[in-house]
This record gives C-alpha cells, sequence and structure tokens, in this order.
C-alpha cells in the first residue's frame, strides 16, 4: 500500500547505510511525493528509451553523464520522454499539465521519467542525480512543477562583477536547483549601459558571453542579456536603430532573452510613453520577428512603491501601453523589502499584468562591508498565482550568495512548503557537505546587514541571542554572572574561534572560503573578545590581576578588530569588515564598558571605559538620506552613499554633527550633478547657532565638489536643497578629514 510522507521522513524509513537521513531532503521541495516503504541498488547498466535527438534530448545527455553504461539488452530499463512522445505515452495521466513539470517513478525493474516538455524532463532527470546520491534508490513516484514561472537571479548590483569562472560556477548551480532564468545586467559593464551601450563587445568578452550562453543553455537556463541605455538615450530613430543592432549582436553570440532596465536614472529617459513605444518597438520588430526569443522584460523607473507617483501615471501608462506579452519587474513597496500580498495586490492592476518580482537580497552593495548568509525568509507563501517570476539580486560574492540562492530556488518552486530555517541549513551543507557545522556557525553570526540607507535588517545570532541577553541583563543590573549564559557564551566563543580557523584553510570550497576570508579573520577576533571580556567580567570585582590581563587583552583585539576593518576590502562605498555586528559585538561592547565600570568602582581605578567611538553622527529630513550610515577610519568621516536617484525634496536638509568642535582639513562632496553648486547649499556652523556658507569648488570628475574647510574649527555641517522644488539627484560621496 502506497502511503504519503514528507520526503525527509520518508527516507528515514528505509535502510540507507551510512547516509543520515535527516540529512537528504530533494532540493527544491518537490509538489507530491508518493512511496512504498522499499529500496532497491540499482544495476551497473541498464537499457534506454528515449529520443535522443527530440525535445528530451538534454534531459537524456544528462541522463548518459550520471549514468553512463546503458545496453539495447539489459533487464533493467530507463524510459526518457516529453508529453507526446511514444516511449512515455502510456504515463500521459501522470504527467503534470503546468510547464515544466514532470513525472517520476522509480520501480524495481524500470525508472520513468516523462516531462511536460522539454524543461520538466531536463528537471526529472535532475531529481534523479538527488536520489542516486542514497546508497539505494527509494521506489517512489514524483509528480512535481515549479509554482512561479520564471525564477532565478539578476546579476543588477553594483560594484565588482562577478568574474567569468565564478559565472559559470553559477549556471551549473542554477540548473541542479532547478532555476531557470539568468539575467545578466552588471552595472559595471560598460557595454551594458552608458556611454558605450550602443557599442559591440570587443572580441575577448564577447566570446566569454557566448561561453556563457553555451554554459546556460546545457543547465537549461534562459540567459537574459540586459541593456540599460536610459541615462543618455535619444527617443529618435537612430537610438532605435542601435538597439535592435545591439539586440542583433547579442542574438549572434546565441542570446534568446533580452530585457531592458530603466532603473536609477533621471532625465529624458525616465518618461514613460516613450519607454513603452521603445519596448513595444522591440518587441514587434525583433522579439516577435525572430519567433525563438523569450518574453522581453523591462525594469522600470519606477520600480518600487515608495518611489511611485501613482497619480503622474508612470505605472499607469505602462501598464496600458506596453505589449501584454512585456514583463515588467517590481521590488516591492521599497528598493530593498519582503513581498506580501498587499505588495501584489498594489501593483498588479496598474501594470495589467503579474508582476515580475526584482528580490533586492542577499545584494550587499550599499552594505559592502557585511556578509549576508542568513535564512532567506519574509516572502508570503500564498502568493504563487500573483508573480510572473522572482528573481534574487545577489552579492558581489558569487559563492557566498549561494546560500541565499539555494533558499530562493526551494522558495520559488513550491511555496508553501517552503521552510526557510530547514532551506537554509541544506544550503549550507550544499556548498560544504564536510564542513558544514563550521560554516553554520559562521553564516549564524554573518546575516545582518548593519545599519543602512534601506533600513532592511536581518535577524542575526539568533540561538545565542537569549544567552546574550540574559548574560548581559543580570550583570548590568546586578553586577554579578548569570552562570547557564555565562556557560553558552563561552562554548558559542569557542565554537567562533575553531569555526573561523577550520574554514579559513578548508581546501572544501576555496573560491568560497577566499570570499570568507577577511571575515573569517574579523570573525576568529570577535570570538576572542568575547572570551577576553567573559574572563573581565569575572574578575572585575574580585581578581583584579585576571581582570587586568583580560582588560589588556580585549583593549589589544579592539585594536586588532580595527586593523582588519581598516585594511581589507577597503572599497570606496562601505569600507571594511563586520561580522557579529547586530548582536555579539553591541554585547561584547556593553559587558567591556560595564565591567570596566566595576573594576573602577571597585578599585578606585579610571581606567577607559569605551569600547567603540563614534565622532560623528547624521540626520536628515530627506527619507533616502536619513538612515545612511556614518563611517569613521582615523582621521577621516565617511557617509555612506546612496545607488539610486534622491528625491530631494524643496527645504529638504541633510546634517552632520561632531561630538565636539574639530579642526578640518578637508570635504569632498559629489552630488553626480555638475549643476550642484546650483541646487544644495553646504554651511557649517563652530556653535550651533551662526551659519556661514562655504562655496562649492569643482575639481577635475565633474560632479564632485571640493569645499574648503581647511583650518576651520566646525561643530556641524548642514545641505539644503535651495532650488524651492524637488532635485532628482545622487549621494555618492560626503568625505571630510580632520587636521
Amino acid at each position: 500500500m502506497n502511503k504519503k510522507f514528507l520526503l525527509s521522513v520518508l527516507i528515514g524509513c528505509l535502510s540507507l547505510g551510512t547516509l543520515p537521513a535527516q540529512d537528504f531532503q530533494l532540493q527544491p521541495t518537490p509538489q507530491k511525493f508518493e512511496t512504498l516503504q522499499d529500496s532497491i541498488a540499482l544495476p551497473g547498466v541498464y537499457s534506454l528509451t528515449a529520443d535522443t535527438e527530440g525535445a528530451a534530448g538534454d534531459a537524456v545527455r544528462l541522463l548518459c553523464t550520471l549514468l553512463p553504461d546503458h545496453q539495447a539488452k539489459a533487464s533493467f530499463r530507463i524510459t526518457v520522454g516529453v508529453k507526446g512522445d511514444k516511449a512515455v505515452r502510456k504515463y500521459a495521466r501522470q504527467i503534470p499539465s503546468k510547464a515544466e513539470g514532470y513525472y517520476l517513478k522509480v520501480d524495481k525493474n524500470e525508472i520513468v521519467i516523462a516531462g511536460a516538455d522539454a524543461r520538466g524532463a531536463y528537471y526529472g532527470v535532475q531529481t534523479l542525480a538527488q536520489l542516486l546520491t542514497l546508497p539505494k534508490l527509494p521506489l517512489a513516484e514524483i509528480v512535481d512543477y515549479p509554482d512561479i514561472p520564471y525564477r532565478g537571479v539578476v546579476e543588477g548590483f553594483y560594484g565588482t562583477p562577478w568574474s567569468h569562472e565564478a559565472r559559470l560556477r553559477q549556471l551549473d548551480f542554477y540548473g541542479r536547483n532547478k532555476m531557470n532564468v539568468y539575467l545578466y545586467g552588471p552595472k559595471n559593464d560598460p557595454y551594458h549601459s552608458t556611454p558605450n551601450w550602443r557599442k559591440p563587445y570587443p572580441e575577448r568578452e564577447a566570446a566569454q558571453l557566448k561561453e556563457l550562453v553555451d554554459k546556460a543553455k546545457e543547465n537549461n537556463v534562459i540567459f537574459y542579456w540586459a541593456i540599460h541605455p536610459g541615462q543618455d538615450i535619444q527617443w529618435n530613430e537612430e537610438d532605435r536603430q542601435n538597439l535592435l543592432n545591439k539586440f542583433e549582436k547579442m542574438y549572434q553570440l546565441g542570446v534568446r532573452g533580452f530585457a531592458v532596465f530603466f532603473d536609477d536614472i533621471s532625465g529624458e529617459g525616465t518618461k514613460a510613453d516613450k519607454q513603452a513605444d521603445l519596448l513595444n518597438y522591440l518587441d514587434d520588430n525583433f522579439v516577435k520577428v525572430k519567433g525563438d526569443v523569450e518574453p522581453l522584460i523591462m525594469c522600470p523607473t519606477e520600480y518600487n512603491k515608495a518611489w511611485s507617483n501613482v497619480k503622474g501615471g508612470y505605472l499607469t501608462t505602462l501598464g496600458e501601453k506596453l505589449n501584454k506579452s512585456i514583463q515588467i519587474m517590481w521590488t516591492g513597496n521599497r528598493v530593498v523589502a519582503t513581498i506580501d500580498r498587499e505588495t501584489m495586490d498594489f501593483i498588479n492592476p496598474l501594470l495589467r499584468r503579474k508582476a515580475y518580482i526584482w528580490w533586492n537580497f542577499p545584494v550587499s552593495d550599499y552594505v559592502r562591508d557585511h556578509l549576508l548568509m542568513g535564512p532567506v525568509y519574509g516572502n508570503a507563501l500564498d502568493i504563487a498565482d500573483v508573480m510572473e517570476g522572482f528573481v534574487s539580486n545577489p552579492m558581489e560574492h558569487a559563492e557566498a550568495s549561494k546560500i541565499s540562492l539555494y533558499s530562493v530556488a526551494d522558495y520559488a518552486w513550491n511555496l508553501s512548503a517552503y521552510d526557510s530555517e530547514a532551506s537554509w541549513k541544506r544550503a549550507i551543507k550544499d556548498l560544504m557537505p564536510q564542513h558544514a557545522a563550521y560554516l553554520e556557525t559562521f553564516a549564524a553570526h554573518n546575516s545582518d546587514l548593519g545599519d543602512n540607507g534601506h533600513r532592511f535588517r536581518r535577524e542575526e545570532s539568533v540561538a545565542l541571542q537569549p544567552a546574550l541577553e540574559a548574560l548581559r541583563s543580570v550583570y548590568e543590573k546586578q553586577h554579578a554572572v548569570d552562570e547557564d549564559a555565562f556557560r553558552q557564551v563561552s562554548e558559542e566563543c569557542r565554537k567562533i574561534v575553531t569555526a573561523a580557523d577550520v574554514l579559513s584553510v578548508s581546501q572544501e570550497n576555496q573560491p568560497l572560503v577566499a570570499e570568507m576570508q577577511p571575515w573569517l579573520m574579523q570573525f576568529k577576533l570577535v570570538g576572542q573578545y568575547g572570551e577576553a571580556v567573559l574572563q573581565m567580567m569575572r574578575g572585575a570585582a574580585t581578581d583584579r590581576l585576571k581582570f587586568e590581563t583580560a582588560y589588556e587583552h580585549a583593549k589589544a583585539l579592539q585594536r586588532m578588530m580595527y586593523k582588519v576593518d581598516t585594511t581589507y576590502n577597503q572599497n570606496p562605498y562601505q569600507p571594511g569588515v563586520k561580522s557579529g555586528s547586530k548582536v555579539l559585538l553591541p554585547t561584547f561592547y556593553a559587558l567591556f564598558e560595564s565591567s570596566v565600570g566595576v573594576y573602577n568602582q571597585t578599585h578606585r581605578a579610571a581606567l577607559d571605559t569605551r569600547a567603540v567611538y563614534m565622532p560623528y553622527s547624521w540626520s536628515s529630513d530627506v527619507p533616502q538620506l536619513a538612515a545612511l550610515p556614518v563611517v569613521q577610519k582615523g582621521k577621516k568621516g565617511n557617509v555612506s552613499p546612496s545607488n539610486e536617484v534622491i528625491r530631494w525634496q524643496a527645504g529638504g536638509e541633510a546634517l552632520l554633527t561632531m561630538d565636539q568642535l574639530r579642526t578640518l582639513k578637508s570635504l569632498v562632496v559629489d552630488f553626480g550633478t555638475a549643476d550642484a553648486p546650483k541646487l544644495i547649499r553646504l554651511e557649517v556652523t563652530a556653535d550651533g547657532q551662526n551659519w556661514e556658507e562655504i562655496a562649492l569648488q569643482p575639481t577635475n570628475v565633474k560632479t564632485r565638489f571640493k569645499v574648503n574647510v581647511e583650518g576651520r574649527n566646525v561643530l556641524k555641517i548642514r545641505l539644503t536643497n535651495v532650488t524651492g522644488q524637488e532635485q532628482k539627484v545622487y549621494f555618492k560621496q560626503f568625505v571630510l578629514e580632520e587636521k
């Protein structure tokens, strides 16, 4: 008798040799699984029944790489086909009617894989590939299909683009995880965007793109090539032809999916009616003419609710004018947001179609000092029917992004069955099977983004948080140690140090280790710092020598953490290396300060109680500027830049406040426009009352300006939009240096 089981439970019922039952589950989670409580050992050879040149060709080729030994007269048979093929005709009723679905049956004498279409058959073989990792195959039937038609990744981040080798590895990863879209749109590709989008790729770059297209096809991934022409496009016939010509060049390289991005631009290129006319022209004169090209995708200028002006008509114009076959991307209520039913109920009626979600996670181009390796959670599980696509914008760290991308694939395939925590743990084991426990320790404490302009945060150090809170609360209130919490935190600190050491020299996934290396260095120091602070707590009131030794060690570790933060990953935007920054370090800093206070009070000493020091604070009534973090390194202060267009309202202000009067050496600002002196007034004050305007002086970069503040004593710096109307500018740089 057949019984239904969750796959993890199912496998636990079988005899699986040395493989831990709880460690196995199909990825992504299938829609339906039925099994007998029995299994078979796969014979050494098999007979193959399939049309190798037909629609199931890709599936058959993958099967032959997994099981190369097939003979015509072998008694065990594997049948592969696509609905309508003679080979699988008798299974027509079992094959799901949904696109990319498949039916897979494992019997004592036969394996059947029948796809609803070619990609479905390929996915059926991918599922078999996972089952083949077991010592024995379960006798089973699987009926499976994706909830969302288009699932995958958009390489659309700012910063260092992925390497060619990383992209090739990504495409293999997408195939294994049943993701069918890779949208190529790196912001720093000069031939994707302004000013060179009209030009063909040079020979070397074109050859690499051709290799990526071929690799995508091998993995049944649609390679979408995106162009970003909006910043300097001319709405004329010449640029229409320039776009058609560029599309044709990419078509000759094998590209069969195209996208046009109008995000993060200002000026003439933002007009909805012009965009719609252009997209329809490309759709009518290229996509439909070719016949073998996937639906055209566009990313609009108003791509999230916070930035949209419904009364202004931009989104409704796109909804009314764009050809219905053109897909429109949407990031949610904000640039970075989780997606729920309310999100989709807002946007779909305006677009008159299902939105194609561009999910800005785990992208870190606005928090480049962090790695985002925690669980994927927060997106609704009941919205499969209202999304056309769901693609993730990842970090510039391709391998580290795979923890999130694994779970995005799991979510988009089967929303109702998605379990974020379980998926996260499986992703970690997929990346580092041997060292999964150490990687999980690292990822658990490297998941939050820190303070950022988008105000998007994630949970971090979840399992340890109750112990940290108890340890801090009892010590601050009673100057006593909660022994159970102390033990848990001490054990975790040792685990952190061990994990950092093991991962730093691991040979298991060297590209991933290379990406994590600066953060592993910092992570180890955080663990050691925690151990030192715990010893300070122990000795503060009763053991002066123990405390002073631990205090000196903790101060040394603070300097070492600062050195790592100021030496590695020194990008010009959010330089540095942060680890355990949401819960671990703030708790350790607080306990450091409390224990020094107890020591000073007990021993009538005057040790410096400060664990961290930040001389600057930032505030603004411009919503997109208000939450930008400030970074202080040595004598320099840096307000974190923003990647997006800033809608700076008339009279809107931004204020940098010093903790005391400070003598400045230099100040450099960049608002992304050469007209900044006409738009933004910069003032300084030494007393908080009397303000003095200082002119913005040009530099050799047309949008960058220097401010003559050398030798001035300054308490506050103020920026104001003085034009009397909203200005669309950027916030690319605000860096000061003290004497």
